[in-house]
């Protein structure tokens, strides 16, 4: 197996901030990037979308986040609609947008599975594949939000 290093973590990192830039011409700030370990899992949040991985590669991306960030993101998409659906839907689709992005650097061999979505309460991450999953703070206005890469190479 070969373990993804900081420079292709650095591909997740763009992909945040292209994505918040695009959808509401502000910049995401990365925080802290960091592994996770048993005294400091990653933290999760009110909403938890999640891409799982198969081909080349295996594993799981996870973004969560507030409620109140997922709200602003949707009043910034001009979404008239609030639903606790339309939150599922745009945790999902945050997770998938971001493992999308990472995919164009990774290749074809990455293949993603379509986004399932979760709301709290949820205490960890499921089928971990990394013993210390990487972990990436942002703030994006003044809310936070982590993504979770927890992924190998395995060809």
């Amino acid at each position: 197996m070969h373990k993804i290093n900081e420079t292709e973590i650095h591909v997740f990192i763009d992909a945040i901030g292209h994505y918040f830039n695009q959808i509401s011409n502000e910049i995401a700030i990365v925080k802290a990037a960091y592994l996770a370990s048993d005294a400091e899992p990653p933290p999760l949040y009110d909403y938890l979308g999640t891409i799982n991985l198969s081909g080349d590669y295996q594993g799981s991306i996870y973004f969560s986040a507030p409620r109140i960030l997922i709200r602003h993101l949707l009043i910034a998409m001009q979404e008239p609609n609030r639903t606790e659906q339309d939150f599922l839907d745009a945790v999902g689709e945050i997770a998938n947008t971001l493992a999308g992005n990472a995919r164009k650097h990774f290749g074809e061999f990455m293949n993603i599975s379509v986004p399932t979505s979760t709301a709290a309460p949820f205490t960890e991450l499921q089928n971990s594949t990394r013993i210390h999953p990487f972990v990436i703070m942002i703030k994006w206005r003044q809310y936070h939000a982590s993504l979770v890469i927890d992924m190998e190479r395995i060809h």
